[in-house]
């Protein structure tokens, strides 16, 4: 484990001096140089495996060539001009991909922005102008951005919300169903649907008039949350209620979309077909762009100027987004996705069998969680393990952070093979024995702080 970290530790102190802390979630001393594929080299010229994909953002792995060959074409070409007065050819290529891709069989229109924060603004302002309705249910422990509009979404951080008041009003935050941690002790993952589901009914009867709801933002995975999988009957039951009463459901797929559990987006897993997809991240792998698919009649008429941006569906994003596309479909990473991501769960489950603090595995494709905690029965979460855990296996060359206080999150580069895979998990394995063994210092807990 001994490694040269000079030039990271130097350019750390630099970057902590003069960046704004609000902006930073440290796990390591690391500061990247270079990616290919699902390997990452730092500046001293450590390379790591990367179970990240920053922030999930790289599904076809780091500088994919045919994606690095559509940016340089594109920029060659035309870097931006603005879409807000003018068009371009790969704007209207890539909306014709996106609508073919999403679920339903319905007319659909698309708009764009930078990320996914803005894409959420985007969709408060769509589900209020149509449905003439002011307000807007997400769920407790939801992530959706940093925006005004997206922060008051999310429900998963104090610090998000702590001295940035007001935000946006008309936001309501009800239960996501967790079966891992149920309401009460030893419900059934129906029994928590159920449960999720009445309480939504109770607020409709007693503070939040269903007819005033517009819309309801869902996360098919709870990504920050801990990679939080509902039960697929509180998927279908949703979709229900919201028909019940006229209420838009919006599948937010930033963290979860494209390829990333096996499907386009994460929603297809359970078979429901939202009004609306909300796009970021892994869209154009990398490159700043977000955006939605919904329903024509959403936006047709919705009127300009309320939501553009002069660098939305820039055409260099465009053309890497259109390639990523591409490689995900003819490179077979769905299928690659769904048979790794088996793999990776079996594994996990395994070392469950061996160490009594891995409570829980989850997750769907490459959106893989595994739980840490004190005590099986009362499933506390073990942040400290946690931490530990993902500062030892980058000491052994592998990119592993922590979510929701005791989550390993698991969401690799989608072309990472089965032999990059294992031994990833093999170095995830000995920092788990480590830790169990005592061998791993508390003075690593001032470095990281994680989620």
């Amino acid at each position: 484990m001994t490694r040269n970290l000079e030039k990271c530790l130097k350019l750390v102190e630099e970057d902590r001096a003069i960046t704004s802390p609000a902006a930073k979630v440290p796990y390591y001393p690391l500061v990247v140089k270079k990616g290919r594929g699902a390997v990452i080299e730092d500046v001293d010229g450590n390379c790591y495996i990367d179970l990240l994909a920053s922030a999930g953002a790289i599904n076809t792995g780091h500088c994919h060539p045919r994606v690095v060959d559509a940016i340089k074409k594109q920029a060659e070409d035309l870097i931006l001009y603005t879409h807000v007065y003018m068009y371009h050819e790969p704007i209207i290529d890539l909306t014709k991909e996106l609508i073919s891709i999403s679920p339903g069989d319905y007319r659909k229109r698309v708009y764009y922005g930078l990320c996914g924060s803005d894409a959420n603004d985007g969709a408060i302002k769509m589900a209020r102008t149509y449905t003439k309705r002011p307000k807007i249910l997400s769920f407790i422990r939801a992530y959706h951005g940093s925006t005004y509009g997206a922060l008051s979404l999310s429900g998963v951080s104090l610090p998000m919300h702590r001295g940035l008041g007001p935000l946006l009003p008309e936001i309501y935050h009800v239960p996501y169903p967790d079966p891992y941690r149920p309401p009460v002790p030893g419900m059934t993952p129906d029994q928590v649907s159920d449960y999720c589901i009445d309480n939504i009914r109770t607020a409709f009867a007693n503070h939040i008039p269903a007819d005033e709801v517009a819309a309801v933002f869902f996360e098919p995975i709870q990504g920050d949350a801990g990679l939080v999988v509902p039960p697929a009957k509180f998927v279908k039951d949703l979709r229900a209620l919201c028909d019940e009463h006229g209420i838009l459901l919006f599948s937010e797929e930033v963290q979860q979309g494209f390829g990333r559990t096996g499907k386009w987006f994460g929603i297809e897993n359970f078979d429901v077909v939202p009004d609306a997809i909300i796009l970021g991240k892994a869209i154009a792998s990398g490159m700043p762009l977000g955006g939605c698919v919904a329903r024509a009649e959403l936006m047709d008429n919705w009127e300009a100027p309320s939501h553009l941006f002069t660098a939305a569906g820039n055409p260099v994003c465009c053309a890497a987004a259109i390639a990523t596309i591409n490689v995900i479909r003819d490179e077979n990473l769905l299928q690659h996705t769904v048979d790794l991501g088996a793999h990776v769960k079996a594994r996990f489950e395994e070392m469950q069998k061996k160490y009594e603090l891995i409570g829980d595995v989850r997750g769907i494709g490459l959106s893989v969680g595994v739980d840490l905690v004190t005590n099986r029965d009362t499933r506390e979460r073990h942040r400290e393990a946690a931490a530990k855990i993902c500062y030892r296996a980058w000491e052994k060359g592998l990119l592993l952070s922590f979510f929701s206080g005791s989550v390993l999150r698991i969401q690799p580069p989608l072309v990472i093979s089965q032999e990059q895979m294992d031994c990833a998990m093999d170095r995830i394995e000995e920092s788990i024995e480590d830790y169990v063994q005592g061998r791993i210092p508390d003075s690593v807990l001032e470095t990281v702080k994680g989620w």
